[in-house]
């Protein structure tokens, strides 16, 4: 008996975090769709701004502004972005151990590497293996808005114009469908200079005449440009948060379901084996008196 009533609490139990997955899911769904919808209008604009950088960039000189300028040294600064909530199955574990990899990979060839790591997931990640962390950003994933960009962004210019670090890259999840997203590294300075040099082919003969100068344009887009891109990330980051969370959610909640089944299969067969005891026991005390 004492069996089958802890069946029964255990029943009850998985039953209350089928609940709580269930509403998890229905939540996760509603934030994907907003985060869907903002990453889908962002996209566009920062791929148009990325192609003006390039071509401006590309027809400028090395020194037409600091953040274009290539430096040999060997000072990574690498900016991480998770989640500050976990129960979104791989989505920060995939991350921080490709990041691992990469950091593993780079120690070599790079004298220094620093974190600026978003989300506390991250940040909690690698204070246990003792990577330096510059600068962290814990909580602003909630409730995310371009001045957490601005922010995150001037402290990436700061430390590169005053060569506390030579490179700059970004690790992030990119934002691919509700069950897919893909772990992506991305070089932000120096800015576009390989694309630019790239792209020298089909338009190189064009120029265009810049008012009031190319070094004054560059001045005011290029903080805008690294702004917009750290923003973009962001959004894709939370879009993949809710799709994975969502997905991890609808993936408990069916679990639940054949657990509660299996254990009420289990529960019957208990409570079948005590009747059967029960009974038993009956007839052979019936059958005692007889004798």
């Amino acid at each position: 008996m004492a069996n089958l009533r802890a069946i029964r609490k255990r029943i009850s139990s998985v039953k209350s975090t089928q609940q709580i997955t269930k509403a998890m899911k229905m939540v996760s769904a509603a934030k994907l769709r907003r985060a869907q919808d903002a990453i889908n209008a962002a996209r566009p604009y920062a791929r148009k701004m990325r192609e003006v950088v390039t071509a401006v960039a590309g027809r400028a000189a090395g020194d037409a502004h600091p953040l274009l300028t290539a430096r040999e040294g060997k000072k990574l600064a690498l900016l991480v972005v998770t989640s500050d909530r976990g129960l979104c199955g791989s989505f920060n574990s995939g991350l921080t151990r490709a990041v691992n990899r990469f950091i593993d990979g780079r120690r070599e060839t790079h004298e220094e590497i620093v974190l600026f790591v978003v989300g506390r997931k991250g940040r909690d990640f690698f204070r246990r293996r003792e990577v330096p962390i510059r600068h962290e950003y814990i909580g602003v994933l909630g409730s995310l808005s371009r001045h957490h960009a601005e922010r995150i962004a001037n402290d990436l210019v700061e430390g590169f114009l005053s060569e506390a670090f030579d490179e700059v890259r970004i690790a992030f999840n990119e934002f691919r469908s509700a069950i897919s997203q893909v772990v992506r590294f991305e070089g932000l300075f120096p800015i576009a200079l390989e694309k630019a040099e790239g792209s020298a082919g089909a338009g190189a003969e064009i120029d265009y005449l810049y008012e009031p100068g190319r070094k004054e344009i560059l001045a005011s887009l290029l903080p805008k440009y690294v702004e917009m891109q750290i923003f973009r990330v962001l959004l894709e980051s939370v879009a993949g948060e809710h799709g994975a969370r969502m997905t991890a959610m609808d993936s408990a909640t069916n679990n639940s379901v054949d657990m509660i089944s299996r254990l009420t299969l289990q529960m019957n067969r208990a409570r079948q084996a005590t009747i059967t005891t029960e009974l038993t026991e009956i007839v052979s005390g019936a059958e005692a008196l007889k004798g």
